[in-house]
Formats: structure tokens, C-alpha cells, sequence
């Protein structure tokens, strides 16, 4: 009788986030825990910044400008840094780009403090910020499946999504609190002081130096990157369905309007609402327990990314309470933080360690400037028609556009997992990495992943979860 409550606890285990690649890689564990304390600072100023904006101009179209100012470096960079991050001691390549943003975000500080804060200056800032950026990000998560081994980059793609919902969840709130009380330029002063945390970390962890051979940055290594993600059409799509998400789905640039007009609920309510998504996604990201369990994780993201655009439909109609619009933003960053779990999984098993850079550079391309352009499309529309028609509208699009990519590929749906199982050494064998790189060279071949097959599968998104047994490798 007693085994009963033991396998329930063992199967709510399952489903919780598997926090093995904290207790057990050291320069995984300093990476993760010195980004946490950035990451706070890093979505402090992600409030404190359009709020200047809105409060100095009165227009949510200058949000909308911002988020172009901020795309533009992303375009320039991002796949240069890639290439960089492919033939560089990655960790220095970290260690070079936080500093920098230490200084920009001291030098949005030093701006919020003048008397009659500049706009033109902080649009500079956010553009030399925007393209550090797009130089840290691929080389950081490049550098993750070298500090974890093969079975537990899942578990480790999942603690990253974590980390960042943690920070969008105490990030904003704190930031709205600290815009109220200390005003604008103390929240840009934390934010340069948390970066320190960041700084320290990759100061104490190893070298993260480039593979024998790497590529040297070039136009070329560039294009071998662009080549190999065009070359495997499953990696292709999970950029396509994301962009189609954020570009249409993505309202965050109204959030100031609404905060201020719409619901009447200031600064601190502001701070509310960009930390909802992030909250929903925390929960979500807890809950990823289950995700190595599931055989066709391309179906899996279709279902998320439908479930993003409904949530978002749902809170643009919901103007008329500030409470259940939270509720639906939330319920959108559960479902975002699934569809972002699962198309990481796919580029990092489908993508060697020598393309990993590159590839990581388009997928930040993708998933920072998706979201950008998503601000200024919701951002125009609410200039000719309200912000309200602006978020249904964005939503119901969003949907549209998700059927059509479901057509256009068709190996999305039918992709199986390649997650590694107990006892394999790398995440692809020597063959295939010869296949994709050579794939990346010249002409589409149109090659299927080979299928690992697990101890447990799932097909769809049926999840039935088998307790854990003492042979099952960490689950992620």
C-alpha cells in the first residue's frame, strides 16, 4: 500500500525541471548563476527604458522606434558574431562583451540623470547595447553543450529557460517598483552594477577555446552557417515559426500605452505586465520535466506556438480587466517557454559544435529580432487603430500564419527526437556530423535524423510518464 504515494512523488519528480547540470558542472552551474544576477539588472532596464521613452515623448511610437534602433546592430552583428564565437576562446569573447554592457548601462544611468534626459541619446545607447548583444548571446549559447556531456544538454537547455523566466519574472516587477519609488536612472544604475555578477563568474571558469580546424571569421564561414540552416529543413522551420509568432504576436511596445490609458494601473502595473508572460513561463519551465520524453517534438511546438497566439487574442480582449489580462499573458509565456524549450533542443542536436556558433547566431537573430519587429508592426497598427485592435489583430494573425508554416514544412510535424539516451558520448555520431557539414557545403540533401530510440517514448503529445528507474539517465 505504501507504494502507491512513492510513485506518485516519483512521477511529479519526472515532471519537474532536472537540476543535475547545477549540481554536477561547475562551469555550467558559475555560467547559469553569474547570468541570473545580470539577467535581473539585464530586464530591470527592459521596463526603466520604454518608460523613459513614453514619459519624455508621449507616444507609444517611440517604443516602436526604439525596437528598430535595436534591430538594426542585431541585423549588422548577429551573424558575424556568430562566426567569431565558432573561432574564438568563447569565454573571453564573454568576458569582452559584459564588460561593455556594464558601460552602456552606466551610461544610461548618467543620461536619466541630467536634467533634461537627451532621447537621441538613449537610442544610441540601446543601439551599441543591441549589438553587443548580438555578439554575447550566440557565443554564450554556443558554450553550453561544451560544459555539459550529451545527456544532460536537455536538462540544460530547460535550466536556462528557467533562468531567464525567473528574471522576467523578478526583473520587471522589480523594475516597476524601483521606477516608483528611486525613479528611472537608479533602475539603470543596478543594472550596470549587476553585470559585475556575470563578469566574476566567467573570470573563475575555464577556457572554452575553438575545435581544431575552426573556421576563421569570414563572409564565407558566414555563409557555410546560412547554407547549413537552409540545408536541414527542420532547423529552418523552427526559425520560421518563431518569427511568425513575435512579428505577430508580440504586443510588448504597447505595454506602456496600456498600462498608462488602457488600464489606468501606472508604472507599477506596468511592471505587471511584462512580468506576466514571464511568470507563465517559470511555470511552464518548472514543469519541463517531461520534455526528453517526447518523440515529436516538432509537433510539440506547433501546439505551443498555437496556444501562444490564442493567449494573446484572449488578452487583447480582455481590456477590461487588468487581472485576466495577466492571467492570458501568462498562459502565452507558458506555452512560448514550451515551443522555446523544444526548438532549442532541435537546433543543438541537429547542429555540430563547429556550426554551433554560427547556427546559435541565427536563431538569437531570430528570437531577438522577431520580437523587435513585432513591437514596431503592434506599435504602428496602434497608431492608426488602438492598441487593442493592434494585440487581437497581432494574435489572430499569428494563428494564420502558423498554418501556413505547418504547410510550407511538413518536416516539423513528422521530426523525431534525437535525444541522447543513457550511455551515448556525443549528441551526434561522427557520420552524420560529416553529413550535416558536408550538407552545409553544397546542395540540400535532404537527409533524415537518425532516430535514438529511448527506454520511453511519446508519440504526439500524448505524456504518459513512466516512473523514473535507477537506469534512466537525468532528465532534462
Amino acid at each position: 500500500m505504501s507504494h502507491a504515494p512513492a510513485s506518485r512523488a516519483r512521477r511529479l519528480r519526472g515532471l519537474l525541471v532536472d537540476l543535475e547540470p547545477l549540481r554536477r558542472d561547475r562551469d555550467y552551474r558559475l555560467l547559469w548563476s553569474g547570468q541570473l544576477v545580470s539577467g535581473v539588472g539585464r530586464a530591470v532596464t527592459v521596463v526603466a527604458l520604454p518608460y523613459q521613452l513614453y514619459v519624455l515623448t508621449g507616444s507609444p511610437l517611440s517604443v516602436g522606434i526604439l525596437a528598430l534602433v535595436q534591430l538594426v546592430p542585431i541585423l549588422i552583428f548577429a551573424l558575424g558574431g556568430g562566426a567569431v564565437a565558432d573561432a574564438v576562446d568563447r569565454r573571453r569573447l564573454l568576458l569582452l562583451t559584459q564588460a561593455g554592457l556594464t558601460a552602456c548601462s552606466a551610461a544610461l544611468a548618467a543620461l536619466a540623470f541630467l536634467p533634461a534626459p537627451p532621447v537621441l541619446g538613449f537610442y544610441i545607447v540601446a543601439f551599441v547595447a543591441a549589438g553587443l548583444g548580438a555578439i554575447d548571446q550566440p557565443a554564450r549559447s554556443a558554450s553550453i553543450p561544451r560544459l555539459v556531456p550529451p545527456e544532460r544538454l536537455n536538462a540544460a537547455i530547460a535550466l536556462n529557460q528557467l533562468s531567464f523566466n525567473v528574471v522576467g519574472v523578478a526583473g520587471p516587477a522589480l523594475g516597476g517598483i524601483l521606477i516608483a519609488v528611486v525613479g528611472v536612472a537608479a533602475a539603470f544604475a543596478l543594472d550596470a552594477v549587476t553585470f559585475l555578477a556575470a563578469i566574476v563568474a566567467l573570470v573563475f571558469m575555464a577556457p572554452i577555446p575553438p575545435r581544431p580546424g575552426a573556421a576563421r571569421p569570414s563572409v564565407a564561414a558566414v555563409k557555410e552557417g546560412l547554407r547549413f540552416a537552409r540545408s536541414k529543413r527542420v532547423v529552418l522551420s523552427t526559425f520560421v515559426i518563431d518569427l511568425n509568432a513575435m512579428v505577430f504576436g508580440m504586443p510588448s511596445s504597447l505595454f506602456p500605452a496600456l498600462a498608462i490609458d488602457v488600464f489606468g494601473v501606472g508604472a507599477a502595473g506596468l511592471g505587471f505586465l511584462t512580468a506576466a508572460p514571464a511568470a507563465g513561463a517559470l511555470v511552464g519551465a518548472v514543469l519541463t520535466g517531461w520534455v526528453s520524453r517526447v518523440r515529436l517534438p516538432g509537433r510539440a511546438v506547433v501546439w505551443a506556438v498555437a496556444g501562444w497566439g490564442l493567449a494573446i487574442t484572449a488578452f487583447g480582449l480582455a481590456t477590461f480587466s487588468f487581472p485576466l489580462a495577466l492571467f492570458f499573458l501568462a498562459l502565452a509565456g507558458a506555452a512560448d517557454v514550451i515551443s522555446a524549450v523544444f526548438r532549442s533542443g532541435i537546433l543543438q542536436f541537429e547542429t555540430p559544435d563547429e556550426l554551433r556558433g554560427r547556427l546559435s547566431s541565427i536563431h538569437i537573430l531570430v528570437v531577438t529580432s522577431g520580437p523587435r519587429l513585432g513591437d514596431a508592426e503592434a506599435a504602428l497598427v496602434a497608431a492608426l487603430a488602438g492598441p487593442q485592435f493592434s494585440v487581437v489583430s497581432g494574435g489572430l494573425l499569428c494563428l494564420g500564419g502558423l498554418g501556413l508554416v505547418v504547410r510550407r514544412f511538413p518536416e516539423l510535424m513528422r521530426y523525431r527526437s534525437p535525444v541522447v539516451g543513457a550511455g551515448v558520448s556525443e549528441p551526434r555520431p561522427a557520420a552524420a556530423t560529416a553529413s550535416v557539414l558536408a550538407a552545409a557545403r553544397g546542395p540540400e540533401q535532404g537527409t533524415t535524423p537518425e532516430i535514438v530510440r529511448l527506454p520511453f517514448e511519446l508519440d504526439s503529445m500524448e505524456t504518459e510518464i513512466d516512473p523514473p528507474t535507477p537506469e534512466d539517465a537525468p532528465r532534462g
